[in-house]
């Protein structure tokens, strides 16, 4: 079975490398320290989902998540935000930029898993 390439988007190091453990074993998984970096990466690597937390610097991860939803070459990467704020407000604006979920942090490593596992498995 080919490994699943998931980008994981914060500007915590410590995030990017607790989702690198979580995550190592059953897919290949990349980073980005910026929403910036984090468009050019997808550019690049086409991953085959993305994590993207929304407070960054550079470009924050609604603005990332947009030019990435609105790119022919990666729209159809799903992505999943990631965040400490739970407002459902944050949940609605995430949802008309195209991101195809939310998981507030801290986050459960299965709440992660079910869902990476479902969208990677959608056809």
């Amino acid at each position: 079975m080919d490994k699943k390439k998931i980008l994981i988007a914060d500007d915590e190091t410590s995030i990017r490398s607790l989702v690198r453990s979580m995550l190592g074993k059953e897919h290949i998984v990349i980073g980005a320290s910026d929403g910036e970096e984090a468009t050019k990466v997808a550019h690049k690597e086409k991953p085959d989902l993305i994590l993207m937390d929304i407070m960054m610097p550079k470009m924050d991860g609604y603005a990332a998540c947009y030019a990435i939803k609105t790119h022919p070459a990666t729209e159809a990467i799903p992505v999943v935000m990631l965040t400490g704020v739970g407002y459902e407000l944050n949940k609605k604006l995430s949802q008309m930029i195209g991101a195809s979920g939310y998981i507030t942090k801290p986050f459960q490593l299965q709440e992660l898993k079910e869902m990476i596992g479902q969208l990677l498995s959608a056809p």
